[in-house]
């Protein structure tokens, strides 16, 4: 467990799922007091669980489970918990407010995807933005677009504290939501540059746009590519012809 700078309301624990995906773990945060909110419980993991719940309790009892999206690796703990707790589990519309926190719609990562904002200043930001790396966009039309207008939505908040659904503390939002929109932009870039110099295979547009990413990561990147590439179809900035 470990308190944000400058932010003692604000608890975090790492679950015991670190992976390729999920880097060192999903980050469970612990928010406010009397009673507490839980923010993505993270795997069903009982000792995860266990010691999520004794913080809340010192905390005066949990009250809602919030989430900032669907997947397992940050949901699968939350029926558990909640039973044990008594408490509802909720995965908020736009604009809703709940324990203190303003949900803000943030598709892109997860069509369902949320971010939580505090009055002072601190975003709870799920997958949206990691602590480290860049996050995995799936190819399933609208994705990457309405991932990129997520982002800038964020960046026209007003935060001083970014807490990452895997990862350490951002401490700098503004740098960080400029380096992630510079980051897709890059890659927009060298895809559309392999695309007008006449490269039409998958493959190689993947090894040329994609060409730091590790073998073992490849996979995924190809995936994210194709979500480019249908960004770039909606856009009518999609040449005909592509293969493999």
């Amino acid at each position: 467990m470990t308190q944000a700078p400058g932010h003692a309301e604000v608890l975090r624990f790492v679950a015991p799922n670190p992976g390729p995906m999920t880097g060192a773990g999903t980050n469970t945060y612990v928010y406010g007091s009397d009673p507490c909110v839980v923010i993505d419980p993270g795997p069903d993991d009982v000792g995860h669980l266990e010691a999520v719940r004794a913080a809340g309790d010192e905390r005066g009892g949990i009250g809602p489970i919030l989430l900032t999206h669907s997947h397992g690796d940050h949901a699968d703990g939350a029926e558990r918990l909640a039973g044990e707790a008594g408490a509802p589990v909720v995965l908020p519309a736009d604009g809703e407010e709940h324990g203190g926190l303003r949900a803000l719609a943030t598709p892109g990562h997860a069509a369902d995807h949320v971010c939580f904002l505090t009055s002072d200043r601190v975003c709870f930001s799920g997958d949206l933005v990691l602590g480290e790396g860049s996050t995995f966009v799936p190819p399933d039309g609208g994705s990457l677009g309405a991932y990129m207008d997520s982002l800038r939505r964020l960046q026209a908040e007003e935060i001083e504290l970014i807490c990452p659904g895997h990862g350490p503390w951002v401490t700098n939002p503004a740098a960080k939501l400029a380096e992630y929109v510079e980051h897709r932009e890059m890659r927009e870039r060298r895809l559309l540059a392999a695309l007008e110099r006449g490269e039409r295979s998958r493959a190689a547009l993947l090894a040329e746009a994609w060409d730091d990413v590790p073998e073992q990561m490849r996979p995924a990147a190809a995936l994210v590519m194709e979500a480019h590439l249908q960004k770039l179809d909606s856009e009518d900035r999609l040449p005909d012809g592509l293969v493999g």
